[in-house]
């Protein structure tokens, strides 16, 4: 796998913990169906990672698995253009999981942000586990079994895909020096022509004598066009520049996602324990039933009291789903008590139920034909599957573990 293949490969999952809302709509399915355009995407059902909160009641893991698919198809996922799987069909990341674990410092897992984060926000259930410390390495595992180079995360998950690049730079400062690295890296550069061969050097002198980034990238992106020598000697070419040996597992990027701007409907983070989201498949009169009980400016007790829009709930859902026309009508209209509340939710309303309603209908197609999403899973579980063989077969010889 060549470093310029990496970096046109996307990897995304999804925890199978309850029906998908427009927090989640908003914050990660829309991106999705823009990587779809531009990149080679993977995205799954993340069931074990459910597992690690969710290990005493799984019953809600696999009824989620299948509405979640659902979601990701009625939001516009393409599976024609994606490998949607589940993360279980794919054993190799148990494998890869294990295998990481055995060079991974337990002080790294211990300073993941998230981990003492979760336990103090979930402190009614025990999570004093193996799986729920290791939970980050099994999130760099289905990383780097992927090689993916780009990972769609929001800021919170920057430090997960900052230690998938250390695991992969220590894995590969481990067992990437295969017998003769050096020979056969000076044959992969003899391999380029005297002309490549010269700037490849002065471009690795640069950053060795320098630590000029800027010819790094040059180098790498100069290895990454050459067209007669092998991907096995690119990955030497790569990993020779970083200082390490052969590229086994290529470091990812984090590929930092658009904050969702799709409050709750009281105006805090949308999220299932604050009952407070709007489901991608409500009914239209549920979803008009919520809107017009959202809570607004308090200052506006009776309607002829005027409002300040910045301080009402209604207003940031204005801004994800209504007109610059529309904006201006409520700003003059709020804080003139020109207009009520009940009149400002209307329009809303309207957008609201006019962006749910294709994806109602797409959703309904293929909740009538569950055979087709369980086979548009199917074969994205073997495609990943081959994916991942690929990966754990160079993994394992360069740990010594390929048997003959």
């Amino acid at each position: 796998m060549s470093t310029v293949i990496s970096n046109q490969r996307v990897l995304s999952g999804m925890r199978p913990t309850g029906s998908l809302h427009l927090g989640h709509y908003h914050g990660v399915l829309k991106n999705w169906v823009e990587l779809q355009h531009e990149f080679e995407c993977f995205f799954f059902a993340a069931d074990w990672h459910a597992l690690t909160t969710h290990y005493e009641d799984p019953r809600v893991i696999e009824e989620s698995v299948w509405d979640m698919v659902i979601d990701w198809l009625a939001a516009g996922v393409n599976p024609g253009s994606v490998t949607l799987f589940i993360q279980s069909r794919v054993p190799e990341h148990a494998e890869l999981h294990l295998l990481l674990s055995m060079m991974t410092p337990l002080g790294w897992l211990e300073r993941v942000p998230s981990y003492k984060d979760q336990q103090e926000q979930l402190k009614e259930k025990d999570l004093a586990t193996y799986g729920f410390l290791g939970y980050p390495l099994l999130q760099s595992a289905d990383i780097l079994m992927y090689r993916a180079g780009r990972v769609p995360v929001g800021a919170d998950q920057v430090a997960h895909v900052e230690l998938t690049r250390e695991i992969a730079r220590r894995f590969n400062f481990l067992y990437g020096k295969e017998p003769g690295f050096e020979q056969l890296v000076e044959q992969a550069i003899s391999k380029m022509g005297k002309k490549n061969a010269k700037l490849y050097r002065n471009l690795l002198k640069k950053f060795q004598e320098q630590g000029d980034d800027d010819a790094l990238q040059t180098a790498h992106a100069l290895v990454s066009g050459q067209q007669n020598i092998a991907l096995a000697d690119k990955d030497r070419l790569h990993g020779f520049l970083e200082g390490s040996g052969k590229v086994i597992l290529p470091e990812p990027q984090s590929l930092l996602t658009p904050a969702s701007k799709m409050p709750g409907l009281d105006g805090r983070k949308m999220s299932k324990s604050y009952h407070n989201t709007i489901k991608m498949r409500e009914a239209p009169d549920d979803v008009d039933a919520k809107i017009r009980r959202m809570p607004t400016d308090p200052a506006r007790a009776r309607r002829t009291d005027v409002g300040d829009p910045d301080k009402c709930p209604v207003w940031q859902w204005h801004i994800v789903y209504t007109d610059e026309s529309i904006h201006k009508w409520v700003q003059e209209g709020c804080r003139s008590a020109g207009i009520g509340c009940v009149d400002c939710k209307k329009p809303l309303i309207e957008a609201v139920q006019a962006d749910l309603e294709p994806i109602r209908m797409r959703a309904a197609e293929y909740t009538s034909d569950p055979d087709l999403v369980k086979s548009i899973v199917a074969e994205g579980n073997e495609k990943a599957r081959d994916a991942a063989r690929q990966t754990l077969e160079e993994v394992r010889e360069s740990m010594g573990l390929a048997y003959r």
